[in-house]
């Protein structure tokens, strides 16, 4: 049962704030800051823009890592990890990463890509027939309102038509949100008829979605596909590798990392690791509930991964490595720098100006236009939930930060912090 909680005092200001970069076994290893380009002061920034936020009610706590040459330079916990338990943050807390998981499922089809058995242009009817003879909607206007109707807090529902679609969606269309698979208020309020159910998988629900139009012509513009998109390459990973998709990622790719957290379900001796997920309410911070996919059988791609700043770390690592991490490789270095090269220019309809688009990630094309520190070619996402990684090739810096909450441009403030603490 939810409850209403108000940070004051004591709880507003516990920050388990740690000096010493020594870490669990697993992480990367550390080095002080002025050692790979940082300075220590200015790496303060990033702790007070975490208590700042933590003060105005944002968020009830976080953990921020970054590294920089693959040493670790700040990794530090905020707050608290559950207010009612006046429970301190810990850097192994578990997160709710949400839309973080995509560059994994992204990652899991270039694994795919590198042994043949997927192409970026096969079209998706090859893995799910169901997807062959998709039709497009094209909206109507509405019609005036009937000064006779009584007053309605129900929004109408979109009104359409259909048309044959002009091509096929594609593999690629679906790893840059470009296939219009439930990407807007059409087709989500057609996705609504055959949405998935409690108990049921993404192989039960992927192949319904044959039944609903696309909101636009697929490679026409951009337009984020939440959930359903990245939950049809999960469908087609599962399909190809013949595997439930938690046993391909945790053989292929988290073992190999050493991502010991990282999972779709925590067993329950992690429950007291998961950090307690909330909202800002006029009351204070709201304990909510998981997301209605977090239901125990579906395995969403677009959204539905725990894990560790620390994990998530040897993951971004791994991506600025090239596909490697202590010897252990994941992908060839021209498959990384395929998913991080721009597939979608910031002159498509739907990108913000400066910001092109990979496979499965954000890639900065423009840092001027795109109003950021991070060095033209960085490269990574963020979850609904406050979580947010990038990658910065030519600074060779990887940040990762974790909380469950969030709030308006915390994640373009972090980058900031991150990066004028750079001083080489």
């Amino acid at each position: 049962m939810n409850r209403i909680m108000k940070l004051s005092g004591v709880m507003l200001f516990i920050l388990v704030f740690s000096t010493s970069l020594t870490v669990s076994a697993g992480t990367l290893p550390s080095a002080r800051p002025e050692k790979m380009g940082f300075s220590s002061d200015r790496l303060e920034r990033i702790h007070e823009l975490m208590k700042r936020n933590i003060d105005d009610g944002n968020f009830a706590g976080a953990v921020t890592v970054v590294a920089r040459h693959g040493r670790i330079v700040h990794f530090e916990t905020h707050g608290m990890m559950d207010v009612g338990a006046e429970k301190p943050m810990a850097k192994d807390a578990i997160f709710r990463i949400m839309s973080m998981t995509k560059p994994v499922v992204g990652v899991s089809i270039l694994m795919l890509m590198e042994e043949g058995k997927v192409r970026l242009d096969d079209r998706v009817s090859k893995f799910i027939p169901e997807f062959k003879d998709l039709k497009v909607a094209v909206p109507l206007p509405s019609p005036p309102p009937s000064p006779f109707a009584p007053p309605s807090n129900v929004p109408a529902e979109p009104r359409f038509y259909i048309m044959p679609a002009d091509r096929e969606v594609t593999v690629r269309d679906l790893l840059t949100h470009t296939s219009g698979v439930v990407s807007g208020p059409i087709s989500m309020s057609q996705n609504a008829k055959v949405n998935y159910k409690e108990g049921e998988t993404v192989g039960d629900y992927i192949p319904r979605l044959g039944t609903v139009p696309l909101e636009f012509q697929p490679g026409t513009k951009w337009a984020y596909s939440a959930q359903a998109g990245i939950d049809t390459l999960v469908h087609i990973v599962e399909i190809v590798s013949g595997q439930a998709y938690d046993d391909f990622i945790q053989q292929r790719l988290f073992k190999t990392l050493e991502m010991k957290d990282t999972c779709f379900y925590p067993a329950e001796t992690l429950n007291s690791r998961i950090a307690t997920l909330y909202s800002k309410t006029p009351q204070g911070l709201q304990i909510r509930d998981n997301p209605p996919f977090m239901n125990g059988t579906y395995l969403s791609g677009g959204g539905g991964l725990f894990s560790t700043a620390g994990d998530y770390l040897r993951f971004g690592q791994m991506l600025a490595n090239g596909g490697e991490l202590e010897g252990k490789r994941v992908l060839g270095r021209r498959t990384i720098e395929m998913m991080r090269s721009i597939h979608i220019p910031d002159t498509l309809p739907g990108r913000r100006p400066g910001e092109g688009y990979g496979l499965t990630v954000r890639v900065i094309s423009d840092a001027g236009a795109a109003g950021t520190a991070l060095s033209n070619g960085s490269f990574g996402w963020s979850g609904a939930f406050g979580t947010h990684f990038w990658v910065d090739p030519e600074e060779n810096i990887v940040a990762v930060l974790m909380t469950q909450g969030g709030s308006i441009g915390l994640t373009a403030d972090f980058e900031m912090a991150v990066m004028q603490a750079v001083v080489d």
